[in-house]
């Protein structure tokens, strides 16, 4: 049975227990980084003795892309490779020239942290990836290789920039910046200048709780809010609605003309309510919330003879029954949260 055959025998998309449908699929494709930093992958912890997953306990590119057809068929149409690092996988952009041909995929991104996306920005843009998001959280090349746990250089990741810029994707080229209070908030007026006038977004996303390792706390927390301000008394902003439902980022426009930013706020402002996001790890592992505390298996599946009716049954059983809300929970099992998958399994 092929996905479209799936789809015949399924006409009706799934929506999860808070009636919200199933539109986004993030896959990790790669749980190593070759960076460490702090509140993701800390050195103390992935050192050179951790044991990451073996090459063949990883999804091979038939099992993604067989899982992204079916996906596909229950309504997804945005695809986005995170990691770990993505670009540590070899050949990745044969992936994305097999996810480009899914019938019903109309954007396909690619997180990265940018170190070797100089080297690939040119084959992923021919391959047919629309837009690329880069971690950048400062540009102050000291605190940069510090936050980057002493393993990444600023000078790499800006040309990883430029070169998505020369590449020309379609949907354009974001930097995500994750703001800790005593640590880089006073390094994001420096990035807006940088990039004002660029077309290139930078968004500001509040330090959030994910994985178990991180020694999260709310002190170190920057509202969204504070740096609207920030920002707006150098160059005046104004809201603008959001592009389409869900959408993650609040959007800000400069007042004169010169593009606009985005704040991610997950800590002050949740945004569980409006989620279509589901989670694919690198061991095929399926989560329905980055701060699950656990997942349904579909490795075991794919490698043990399953159908694609089989394995759509599942997709869609797994998301009817979802309810996360935790970013809104967050107040009432704060001190007391159950452990978390770690984010470079499923990618943030």
């Amino acid at each position: 049975m092929n996905a479209m055959d799936a789809r015949d025998e399924t006409a009706v998309l799934p929506v999860d227990q808070l009636g919200r449908p199933l539109h986004d699929l993030r896959i990790s494709v790669m749980d190593r980084c070759n960076f460490r930093c702090p509140y993701c992958m800390p050195e103390s912890t992935y050192g050179e003795h951790f044991a990451f997953l073996r090459n063949d306990e990883r999804l091979s590119f038939d099992e993604i892309e067989r899982l992204c057809r079916l996906a596909a068929a229950q309504g997804v149409s945005k695809l986005r490779l995170t990691g770990g690092e993505p670009l540590l996988r070899p050949h990745l952009a044969d992936l994305v020239a097999r996810l480009r041909r899914i019938d019903g995929i109309n954007d396909l991104a690619l997180t990265t942290n940018g170190v070797l996306l100089s080297r690939h920005a040119g084959e992923l843009r021919e391959a047919g990836l629309d837009r690329v998001t880069i971690s950048l959280d400062t540009l102050d090349p000291a605190l940069f290789h510090r936050m980057s746990g002493g393993r990444g250089a600023l000078d790499d990741v800006l040309a990883g920039i430029e070169a998505a810029r020369d590449a020309g994707f379609p949907h354009g080229v974001k930097l995500n910046t994750v703001v800790q209070r005593g640590v880089n908030e006073h390094t994001v007026v420096d990035l807006v200048e940088r990039f004002r006038g660029s077309g290139i977004v930078v968004r500001f996303i509040e330090y959030m709780d994910v994985g178990n390792r991180n020694d999260w706390s709310p002190e170190a927390v920057v509202p969204s809010a504070e740096l609207v301000q920030r920002i707006h008394v150098r160059w005046p902003l104004r809201a603008v609605p959001p592009k389409y439902s869900g959408e993650v980022a609040t959007r800000y426009r400069f007042e004169d003309g010169t593009g606009e930013i985005g704040m991610i706020s997950s800590i002050s402002q949740p945004f569980c309510g409006g989620c279509t996001r589901a989670r694919l790890s690198s061991e095929g592992m399926l989560y329905t919330c980055l701060f699950a505390t656990r997942g349904t298996d579909l490795r075991g599946l794919l490698r043990g003879g399953a159908t694609d009716a089989e394995l759509t049954a599942l997709l869609r059983d797994t998301w009817l029954r979802r309810h996360d809300r935790y970013s809104e929970e967050r107040a009432e099992h704060h001190g007391k949260a159950p452990r978390k998958i770690e984010m470079h399994y499923i990618g943030g």
